[in-house]
């Protein structure tokens, strides 16, 4: 056979068009083959071709999401994504200098945070404790907020100190470019390209640990995740391995070297004029990292849309979710267990696994009361299969996907006879994920939606202004005669508006959520033709002298950050300034 033949691209299988050769054409040319033929318009369209264009050329993966479908209109949209912060203030977590005018304490709407070269292109973001982490399209990790507000550190401090705060969106300067972000509340933990996976416990020194066990190449990193105070690693084949960068042994070797780094002045990590934080990087060879026990036996899972001839194998975990001392996984096959205690190493050597069977089993789901109280609206599902969980602090939630999706909330408190709580707002409404705060929440749905619920938190929920907000509306005062209080907890998943700073209103498609501590974050595109421009704001006057009874009410007062009053003009002004 002649090896100069041309083959015509229609005779190609198909599986070698979609996963090797659509995904690296450009845009253009994929978009053009659509009109060749019927043939092609299918393939180029087909969503999984879009979802890999998406990882080829913007890096990004929809990783910690349930999304199945919509992957060309994100693709679209990554052109100018925009990203949203709003919640407490302190510390620095919104990114900027100066904040728009607000009757109450906080950032009680989405502000758009802007980057300081308008190339930067954000698609993936995670909130820490006390911070914000995001990922661009190239694999570089901005960071912006404190990593430890609880820890003091001078101006001239570099980023080797954990409590230096970046008041606006910094790029760290990493060996290779970062896959994925989990946060604790005061530490972080990243997945690079090459399968490396380094921990932050301050912005300027990262460190990777070089064990065996996260450098096996028949089963590497497929997840990192934070829990409050440790991390995590979920492997290909369903181990999991914990460190603890807070407890010794880890914290004892953390210290050593960054007391033997400290007399080296490069190694100070002191920004650049460009906003850019140089890491001095180092490895940890000699630690072994705590492997947890195998799964208990499972039972079969009936109804779960799933053939069962397809479930011949033992359940393996496929996604992990840390809480404060706990960690929730699902398996391959729908199962949803707890693991604790994983306050350190010594406790979590006799941690086990809890099958939690009313998060599993659509038998329990059917019996719950909110499909048996009279509410004809809301069907008890026919089938049921979580794939998915998330968590934080002392929540998690556990989700399946799809325009029936369920979405079961916990506590690190359940147990196997534990009911979740279920709440009828968020049932078949194609929740694809979920973003738990200390005493806030945010869902986002396939079709772009973000639903906050919770308590007020400094504006943490989003839905607006509430001395602008019509009375009893959600994030509002319940009547006029309240406005002097603190607005009250909205129990109904509400809908978070994204046009705040434009003159008129406008369609706008999130497609990533994040939360935690007292602050919300997303990722936004804008559907309108001339969705480019930027937002702009009303912002705060320079600082005047307010009377006493004008001083803005303390926050929430449900636990840290604890504030003393500030004045309006001082806690929205000034570099960021607060505890």
């Amino acid at each position: 056979m002649d090896s100069n033949i041309m083959i015509p691209l229609m005779e190609l299988p198909i599986e070698i068009l979609q996963d090797n050769l659509f995904p690296f054409l450009p845009a253009r040319d994929l978009l053009s083959l659509t009109c060749t033929s019927k043939f092609f318009l299918t393939l180029c369209t087909d969503d999984a071709v879009w979802k890999r264009k998406l990882l080829a050329d913007f890096n990004y993966s929809g990783a910690g999401t349930a999304r199945i479908s919509g992957w060309k209109v994100i693709y679209r949209g990554l052109h100018k994504p925009k990203v949203y912060v709003w919640g407490e203030t302190a510390n620095a977590r919104m990114g900027v200098v100066d904040l728009p005018k607000s009757s109450v304490y906080g950032q009680p709407f989405p502000l758009q945070l802007k980057f300081p070269s308008t190339s930067t292109r954000i698609v993936s973001i995670a909130a820490g404790g006390m911070s914000f982490y995001a990922l661009d399209s190239e694999g570089s990790l901005h960071v912006w907020g404190t990593l430890d507000g609880n820890t003091p550190a001078l101006s001239s401090d570099g980023y080797s100190e954990a409590g230096r705060p970046a008041y606006t969106p910094h790029k760290l300067l990493m060996p290779s470019p970062i896959r994925s972000i989990s946060c604790g509340r005061l530490h972080a933990s990243v997945l690079d390209s090459r399968n490396k996976v380094w921990t932050f416990v301050n912005w300027g020194r990262p460190f990777s640990i070089n064990s065996p066990t996260l450098l096996d190449a028949a089963s590497p990193p497929v997840q990192v995740e934070c829990g409050w105070g440790f991390s995590s690693v979920l492997t290909a084949s369903g181990n999991i391995y914990v460190w603890w960068p807070f407890s010794d042994p880890l914290a004892r070797i953390i210290q050593e070297n960054q007391q033997s780094m400290d007399s080296d002045p490069d190694k100070k990590a002191k920004p650049t004029e460009a906003n850019e934080i140089p890491c001095a990087t180092y490895s940890i060879d000699s630690l072994a990292l705590t492997k947890l026990p195998p799964l208990p036996d499972l039972p079969a899972l009936r109804k779960t849309g799933v053939d069962p001839e397809d479930n011949q194998e033992p359940p393996r975990i496929v996604q992990i979710a840390g809480l404060d001392k706990h960690l929730v996984g699902v398996t391959d096959q729908g199962h949803v267990l707890k693991f604790g205690v994983l306050a350190d190493e010594s406790q979590s050597l006799n941690g086990s696994w809890e099958y939690l069977h009313h998060f599993s089993d659509i038998s329990h789901i059917r019996g719950h009361k909110v499909f048996n109280d009279g509410n004809k609206s809301l069907a008890a599902p026919d089938t049921m299969k979580i794939t998915h969980v998330t968590g934080n602090f002392q929540h998690f939630v556990a989700y399946s996907t799809g325009s029936s999706s369920l979405v079961l909330i916990g506590e690190d408190s359940a147990t196997a006879v534990t009911e979740p709580d279920i709440k009828p707002e968020l049932q078949n409404r194609s929740v694809i994920s979920v973003a738990i705060g200390d005493w806030h929440n945010a869902a986002l749905t396939a079709d772009g939606k973000v639903l906050t619920w919770g308590a007020f938190s400094s504006g943490a929920l989003g839905l607006g202004d509430p001395a602008k907000l019509p009375p009893g509306a959600p994030g509002g005062y319940p009547n006029d005669g309240q406005r002097r209080r603190r607005p009250p907890q909205v129990d109904t998943p509400s809908p978070v508006r994204f046009d705040w700073g434009t003159k008129e209103p406008r369609d706008r498609f999130a497609f990533a959520i994040t939360a935690a501590g007292w602050h919300t974050g997303a990722l936004v595109m804008d559907l309108n033709p001339d969705g480019d421009e930027d937002d702009e704001y009303e912002m705060e006057e320079p600082d005047q002298p307010l009377d006493p009874h004008e001083y803005p009410l303390n926050p929430d007062g449900q636990g840290p950050p604890i504030l003393p009053p500030f004045r309006i003009g001082i806690h929205r002004r000034g570099r960021g300034r607060g505890v």
